[in-house]
């Protein structure tokens, strides 16, 4: 039976082919009691169907058969094509039906419920590649039709020229590599931020780093704003450096 959409409870870090590195985090944090926004995500599985359902993936593959990324152009004009082609297909009725099923229960739990519409690819942080914020999030949408359009926009964000440079500097088949698309819950957010409990940079496995601003954590991804940055002993946890963004 396919599995197009399930809750964060339902999936866990087995589940990384199905619902990506995100969806597999996020349904581990739930099932440990850690209080996580609740939310659904549309699977990788339901990425797969709607796209061969919309029969592009010959198109898609014309795109990338003589394509070189050392040619920025071509390399900015592919990816606007194929972000094209994908937004323009039709949610298959019955991934759609589902997605409006499960966002109207959260609505219901959490009254007419302003959500994150998130990307989750299937490759993301890898031992030897990190695919991790290459795709897009959409904050404070709000409706059936809204949740929907921006499903198929994250799945086109697969398709950003970075995302696609990268893929083929890693030797990845674009077309092996799936999205999945976490929907959860908005917060209202004072702070945010991002901890490494390995360090990022130096792969120090005795370092916590950590990084936080005012506001949305999403500006921290994007890199739109310095963070204030930390560097904390495991051991100790005595702070070795900080740096007030």
């Amino acid at each position: 039976m396919r599995k197009f959409v399930v809750w964060f409870r339902e999936v866990d870090k087995y589940d990384l082919s199905l619902v990506g590195g995100k969806g597999a985090n996020l349904g581990e944090m739930t099932k440990a009691g850690i209080p996580v926004p609740n939310g659904f995500i549309v699977t990788a599985e339901a990425y797969y169907y709607a796209l061969e359902a919309a029969g592009i993936k010959p198109e898609l593959r014309k795109l990338f058969t003589s394509l070189k990324t050392s040619d920025n152009e071509a390399l900015q004009s592919a990816a606007k094509k194929a972000q094209a082609i994908i937004e323009r297909i039709k949610i298959p009725d019955e991934i759609a039906a589902e997605i409006i099923t499960h966002y109207e229960q959260l609505g219901k739990r959490f009254k007419d419920a302003l959500v994150a519409v998130r990307s989750s690819a299937t490759a993301e942080d890898l031992p030897t590649a990190s695919f991790a914020g290459q795709q897009a999030t959409f904050l404070n949408i709000h409706g059936d039709a809204s949740v929907i359009f921006h499903v198929r926009k994250c799945w086109a964000s697969l398709f950003t020229a970075r995302a696609i440079f990268y893929r083929v500097e890693q030797k990845f088949d674009h077309f092996k590599v799936g999205v999945a698309v976490p929907v959860q819950k908005m917060v209202q957010s004072d702070r945010s931020g991002i901890m490494f409990t390995v360090d990022p940079v130096t792969s120090d496995k005795k370092t916590i780093v950590i990084e936080g601003i005012y506001g949305l954590g999403e500006l921290i991804v994007q890199g739109a704003v310095t963070p204030d940055h930390f560097e904390v002993d495991k051991a100790t946890l005595k702070i070795k450096t900080k740096t007030v963004g």
